[in-house]
C-alpha cells in the first residue's frame, strides 16, 4: 500500500521507516527540508518540502495512488485541514490526525476523521500505571456510542465465570490479559484477582461500568 505521511518529526519519520520496513511505499510531506535528516540514508521513499495541504505537493506525494494518509505535524488546524483535503478532496478513507487537544479529537472522531490526542493517551496510560483501578477508555468509534475499555477486575470477581460479566447486559468481553498473556474468554474461563479485561460497552454506561467491575452483583454465581 502507498502511504503519504505529513510531518517529518520524530512520530512521521519513526512512522515512515516502519512503514517501509514493513514494504509498504512511503511518500512523506514537511515544510522544512532539513526535517528528511530524520529519515536517514537507508530511508527508500519519497521526500517532498512544502505545505501538507496543498494539493499539488500532495499530488506529487502520490496521493491519487494512495490508501492511506497520516499528518502529524505539530498543529492540530493543520492536521485536520490535511485530514479533510485527503478525505473530501481525495477520497481517502484512511486518514489519521494527531490532535494536540483532546476536546478538538472527540469532535473530529464523531465526524468519522480518526485521530490520535497525544496528551490524552499519555495521561490515560500514565493514571493506569499509578492508579489500577483506573479505568482506560481505548477507543470510541465515530458516533460515540460504544467504547472499548480497560480495566483491572476487583477482587470480588475472583472465582466467578469472567462471562457473568455480560449478565448485566451492559457489556461483552471481548478479551482479557493475566500475567501480561492475552486470551479470548472461554465460557468456563475463572476470573482471577489481577485480570485486565477489555470490555465493549455503550459509551453512556461508563459509569454503571466501573460498579459492574467491582464484583458481582448479590445472587450471582
Amino acid at each position: 500500500m502507498h502511504v503519504v505521511v505529513v510531518g517529518c518529526g520524530r512520530v512521521g519519520s519513526s512512522l515512515a521507516r516502519q512503514l517501509t520496513e514493513a514494504e509498504h511505499t512511503v511518500a512523506v510531506i514537511d515544510r522544512k527540508p532539513d526535517a528528511f535528516v530524520r529519515l536517514g540514508d537507508e530511508f527508500t521513499g519519497r521526500v517532498i518540502a512544502g505545505i501538507g495541504f496543498d494539493r499539488d505537493r500532495l499530488i506529487e506525494a502520490g496521493i491519487e495512488e494512495a490508501g492511506a494518509l497520516a499528518s502529524v505535524t505539530n498543529g492540530d488546524n493543520s492536521n485536520i485541514l490535511i485530514a479533510r483535503v485527503a478525505r473530501e478532496t481525495f477520497g481517502i478513507e484512511r486518514v489519521v490526525a494527531r490532535i494536540y487537544d483532546p476536546r478538538r479529537a472527540a469532535i473530529y472522531q464523531r465526524l468519522g476523521i480518526a485521530t490520535v490526542a497525544t496528551v490524552a493517551w499519555t495521561t490515560e496510560r500514565v493514571l493506569r500505571r499509578l492508579i489500577p483501578d483506573t479505568l482506560s477508555v481505548e477507543w470510541v468509534d465515530p458516533s460515540a456510542r460504544v467504547a472499548v475499555v480497560e480495566r483491572q477486575i476487583g477482587r470480588g470477581w475472583a472465582g466467578h465465570r469472567l462471562l457473568e460479566i455480560e449478565d448485566s447486559g451492559l457489556a461483552r468481553v471481548v478479551a482479557l490479559s493475566r500475567l501480561g498473556v492475552a486470551q479470548l474468554p472461554s465460557p468456563s474461563l475463572v476470573a482471577q484477582e489481577g485480570d485486565v479485561v477489555y470490555l465493549a460497552v455503550a459509551a453512556d454506561s461508563l459509569e454503571q461500568i466501573e460498579a459492574l467491575l467491582l464484583g458481582p452483583a448479590k445472587g450471582g454465581h
